[in-house]
């Protein structure tokens, strides 16, 4: 059936529409298809329904049954998102005439905070890498660029040679709907570049790759590539509590705002086109000022 839907000619048009219309990354739409095909493989099965005679009520049996696989309602709340962009799409395409999502209430999001890491953790994060190899030197590069901007990591395997201004020490990236920004880098994050570039040169099979940051197969590194060499360092240092591909991007804005940073430039470095998703780091900078007072006042 899965197959049978991914040749609807439908739903290909809105995933097309995802890349060619509102300019999203590959990575996103590949998460609305796999929300699309879940529901509407759901509707078949237990409804007999197809997304064309689908009701607002098959549609809060779905929302229970994905609560009672006790996923996050942040995650419900992005496919319930997900499903409501497809059936506005097919509203706009008059195949069918009203969206059943109109009006849906959305799960009562957790109050949750992003995971990030102390000051000293990252020191011992990027001090981790082997300097003596090229593998080393290529991951402590990637991990200290993180670090000194904050961008993302689906940012930084994207990045290509004119988007490193090593003089002015800057670098050009292209965010979420292919938003460009520059951000600075700092001296270190410079030094290791320029000992990465250097043994990279040294290497004829990386000449024709156009991607900044390569792997050992003659590609450029990806996504998957980069998290996993930042879990493996997380394990050889022992840091055992959970984190995200996003940890070092929590740490740069925690840190930041921790030492004085004033909230609207960390929106610009970060990219964050409403300021309301920055503030976020404000309660972490105050839970750290909080448990640092506990640990170091004589009354804490």
């Amino acid at each position: 059936m899965k197959n049978n839907l991914k040749k609807d000619k439908n739903v290909i048009s809105f995933l097309n529409s995802l890349l060619f219309e509102k300019n999203l990354s590959r990575h996103t739409i590949s998460a609305y298809e796999s929300d699309l095909y879940q529901f509407l493989n759901w509707s078949i099965k237990n409804h007999g329904v197809s997304y064309k005679t689908i009701k607002k009520v098959h549609l809060n049996n779905f929302i229970k049954y994905l609560s009672f696989l006790n996923l996050k309602s942040s995650t419900i709340n992005r496919k319930i998102s997900s499903l409501k962009a497809f059936f506005l799409f097919l509203v706009k395409k008059k195949i069918i005439i009203q969206n059943p999502l109109t009006d849906q209430v959305l799960p009562k999001m957790e109050a949750s905070l992003p995971k990030s890491i102390s000051e000293q953790e990252v020191d011992q994060l990027l001090n981790s890498p082997d300097l003596s190899s090229f593998t080393g030197l290529r991951d402590k590069a990637m991990l200290e660029l993180l670090y000194a901007t904050g961008i993302r990591i689906s940012e930084l395997v994207n990045i290509e040679f004119p988007d490193i201004d090593m003089d002015r020490m800057v670098i050009k990236v292209f965010g979420k709907g292919s938003k460009e920004r520059l951000v600075p880098f700092n001296e270190t994050a410079h030094s290791s570049l320029v000992f990465y570039l250097q043994e990279r040169q040294k290497n004829k099979k990386f000449s024709a790759i156009k991607k900044f940051f390569v792997n050992g197969r003659d590609a450029g590194i990806t996504r998957q590539g980069l998290w996993h060499r930042i879990k493996f360092y997380l394990k050889k240092i022992d840091l055992s509590y959970d984190v995200s591909p996003h940890t070092l991007r929590h740490a740069f804005a925690t840190h930041l705002l921790n030492r004085g940073a004033d909230l609207r430039s960390v929106q610009i470095l970060l990219g964050h086109s409403d300021l309301s998703t920055t503030q976020i780091y404000t309660h972490i900078a105050k839970q750290r000022l909080g448990e640092l007072i506990k640990k170091h006042h004589p009354r804490g």
